[in-house]
């Protein structure tokens, strides 16, 4: 590895991006928990657990975070076995499957809240106009849960999908000829075999809803969550150390859940899923388990894309629940009174600038990871990982007390914050993990052997990498690059604490709309925002039909 400089010098610099803005901001959390005026002490931690309000927050995400959890997991069970197990007639139906899994990946996380207050709030359509409910309150735990479990359950539906195919049909096929009935088959036979995928599933939604701050801020009312305790410890009672305590608290139970799912849970999957099938699935066409079970996906599809149709609808409607005539009046005051065009033109071009720059990083994390023997290896690996477990609202505390003061409160590197550029490194590294998990992926398919030819040819370890690795990964790296994209246009947790009045963000002005009550105008800056990221994922899916790697080997043959 000595013999090769760039190779070097890429992982010097991996290590220090990685250090210098994902070890680095927690641990100062970690240190500033645990430091007083006169030395370490325990009393900032005492201080911030005695807290009433703590104990009920924390006590409220757990209740939350659980419930959402086995619910949403639940309900992302049912949808991927329909479509695995059960004929489905309805092209309509298979459509709504579709639309149901790509919308959370399109929209703002917080779209839903406005929804439900829309659809069932004291104006809402179905509480007031359609049942005469005057008196409803739809803040704090159940809108909440609602909330949550409807954005968080399509991840657990794409997770299962995936985990179902890979079962050989005929397992289940031996235990059906023996006798046993199709519930006795799935809780003998396919049960057994997802397990370890279900507990997966229902950490990483666990992970998602404690660690979701936009939801419980808009929809929470008077029930706190850690996350926005964090938030209003900062913006509302100025300490920063108590938010600094309760930040280590939230990462302390993410961080656990993680290392569960990720090196206990994931291997026990990976091993137990082995084989692939000898032939395809006889779908199941008995009416008595095709129809309830398709009826009770299908009624659950229409009701998340009619929360989804609330937010395009509330920014043509002229007064929610009140008026209904159309107006583009809510668009057009988006413009002209609320500096519409700064919002939508700082949230592109930042998003624009760190797209690219986390695409290709993972890709050359996950090269390195896949294709390279070297010391540190698997220090790169774990932290390019651990900003999947970091919540945003943790992070962003983190950067507040790593660099508002400078390095370590010295002075070195104190320009960075409030700037651009800290905005761009929030979005790649929230971005990264998924962009590396899918370079992996995509890396561990290609045979050795076609980079080694290179290397024999004279190449080095950068023109290895640009000239065969990367466009035999192009689909991955486009994928990254899109969906790098689309997180960063529509995050909020990690970059409200951060952002200055220098900045206008799309997601940040939502935010501040829906709070002071004027969804006409959070709808229109919503209904841009999911158009722009729809619009970006169907350009990479026209790229990766003609750029990628599939169309470069068929236009070969």
């Amino acid at each position: 590895m000595m013999g090769d400089p760039i190779l070097v010098s890429t992982i010097v610099v991996l290590i220090t991006f990685l250090t210098l803005f994902i070890l680095y901001p927690l641990a100062i959390l970690m240190v500033d928990s645990i430091l007083g005026e006169h030395g370490p002490t325990l009393d900032i931690i005492a201080r911030v657990l005695a807290m009433p309000s703590f104990e009920t927050a924390i006590t409220n995400t757990l209740y939350v975070g659980f419930f959402v959890g086995i619910l949403a997991t639940l309900i992302g069970l049912l949808f991927a076995y329909v479509e695995v197990y059960v004929y489905l007639k309805s092209r309509l139906l298979r459509g709504l499957f579709k639309v149901v899994s790509l919308l959370p990946v399109v929209s703002p996380p917080f779209v839903l809240s406005l929804s439900v207050i829309m659809l069932f709030g004291k104006a809402g359509i179905i509480t007031r106009n359609l049942l005469g409910i005057y008196d409803n309150n739809v803040y704090g735990f159940w809108g909440i849960a609602l909330v949550q479990t409807m954005t968080f359950f399509p991840v657990c539906y794409m997770m299962f999908r995936g985990l179902l195919r890979n079962i050989d049909p005929s397992l289940e096929e031996a235990a059906r000829d023996m006798g046993a009935s199709r519930w006795k088959v799935f809780t003998s036979v396919t049960l057994p075999l997802i397990l370890p995928g279900l507990g997966n599933a229902f950490l990483v939604t666990f992970i998602e809803s404690i660690a979701d701050f936009a939801n419980p801020m808009l929809i929470g009312g008077s029930y706190d969550t850690l996350a926005t305790s964090i938030y209003l410890q900062i913006t509302g009672a100025y300490d920063k150390q108590g938010a600094a305590a309760m930040a280590v608290v939230l990462l302390a139970i993410t961080l656990t859940m993680f290392v569960v799912q990720k090196y206990v849970l994931e291997a026990k999957s990976t091993a137990t899923l082995t084989g692939k099938a000898a032939r395809e699935r006889m779908p199941i066409a008995d009416v008595s388990v095709r129809f309830p079970l398709s009826v009770m996906c299908g009624l659950l599809a229409l009701f998340v894309i009619t929360m989804y149709l609330c937010v395009p609808l509330g920014a043509m409607f002229k007064t929610w629940g009140y008026d209904f005539s159309l107006t583009f009046k809510w668009f057009e005051q988006v413009f002209e009174l609320h500096d519409g065009f700064q919002a939508f033109r700082d949230s592109f071009i930042l998003s624009l600038i760190a797209s690219p720059i986390c695409a290709l990083l993972s890709m050359i994390i996950s090269y390195l990871v896949v294709k390279r023997r070297f010391v540190g290896k698997g220090f790169i690996e774990a932290v390019s990982m651990l900003a999947m477990a970091v919540p945003g609202t943790v992070l962003g505390v983190g950067y507040i007390r790593g660099f508002s003061g400078g390095l370590f409160h010295q002075g070195p590197l104190q320009w960075l914050y409030g700037s651009a550029a800290l905005l761009i490194i929030v979005f790649v590294v929230r971005s990264l993990p998924t962009g590396t998990r899918s370079g992996i992926s995509a890396l561990r398919q290609i045979d050795k052997s076609i980079e080694e030819s290179a290397y024999d040819m004279g190449a080095n370890s950068f023109q290895v990498f640009m000239t065969v690795t990367l466009p035999l990964i192009k689909d991955s790296f486009l994928s990254g690059l899109v969906t790098a994209f689309v997180r960063s246009i529509t995050a909020i947790s990690a970059i409200i604490l951060l952002v200055t009045p220098e900045f206008l963000l799309i997601t940040v002005q939502i935010n501040e709309f829906a709070e002071k009550g004027a969804y006409g105008i959070a709808c229109a800056f919503a209904t841009i925002l999911i158009l722009i990221t729809y619009g970006a994922v169907i350009l990479m899916n026209i790229a990766i039909k003609f750029f990628g790697t599939s169309a470069s080997i068929n236009a070969k043959e």
